[in-house]
């Protein structure tokens, strides 16, 4: 870590968090990713062995704790990890509002479904097992097919197909997509431009964006 040279508690905090992806990995942390892989699905263009790098560095400023359950390996906040949250928070809300331009490079499939795999209310869902197929116009194959299963409480994420009936697909674009789970565009305003399109029994149709409703983020800015 590179020293600021300043007694200052924000520049002592940011030799510590300025490092390229230290945020994004405790984004990932205090998002529930407890595993390597499952953290590696949260930040897929940082490589292994920088992730590897980070989470060491992590553990030496008592961020994150490290164990060994069974035969994984664990990675947790401490207490003072857990005390970034409200700066994640802040600094994700900031982002929604300030900074609203992406790029293409900004448009990721599996990023924006591993998040919102983690982030449905699953308590707005059947009971009985659901299957949700949704299908991105503007991505090449194999990755514009995905299917969420939603069975006794629990998410499944997958981009091939499960073999299970599929309850309702949902068409549109990952650009589509994502702005309506940044919240930058409704799902009322979505389904009657057309930018939309849910197909499935009619009840099912109008509670498909129930089921998936907008980020955590989103929700955060929206008026009580």
């Amino acid at each position: 870590m590179t020293s600021y040279g300043q007694f200052c508690p924000v520049a002592k905090a940011m030799e510590v968090l300025d490092e390229r992806w230290t945020l994004l990995v405790v984004r990932e942390l205090l998002m529930g990713s407890t595993h390597f892989n499952e953290l590696r699905r949260g930040v897929p263009k940082m490589s292994p062995a920088l992730l590897s790098k980070r989470l060491r560095s992590l553990e030496r400023a008592g961020i994150v704790a490290r164990s060994v359950r069974g035969q994984r390996v664990v990675y947790e906040l401490t207490d003072c990890g857990r005390e970034l949250e409200p700066v994640v928070n802040t600094l994700g809300q900031w982002g929604l509002r300030w900074i609203g331009d992406l790029g293409e490079e900004d448009y990721d499939p599996h990023l924006l479904l591993w998040d919102v795999r983690r982030s449905i209310p699953v308590d707005r869902w059947p009971r009985s097992r659901t299957v949700l197929r949704i299908s991105f116009d503007d991505v090449a194959r194999p990755v514009s097919h995905w299917w969420l299963v939603v069975a006794h409480g629990e998410v499944d994420l997958c981009d091939y197909d499960p073999g299970h009936e599929v309850t309702a697909t949902l068409e549109t674009s990952l650009r589509t997509l994502t702005r309506i789970w940044r919240g930058e565009l409704v799902w009322p305003q979505a389904l009657r431009s057309g930018q939309v399109v849910v197909e499935g029994p009619a009840s099912v149709r109008r509670e498909v964006p129930e089921w998936l409703g907008y980020s955590l983020l989103a929700q955060s800015l929206q008026p009580a």
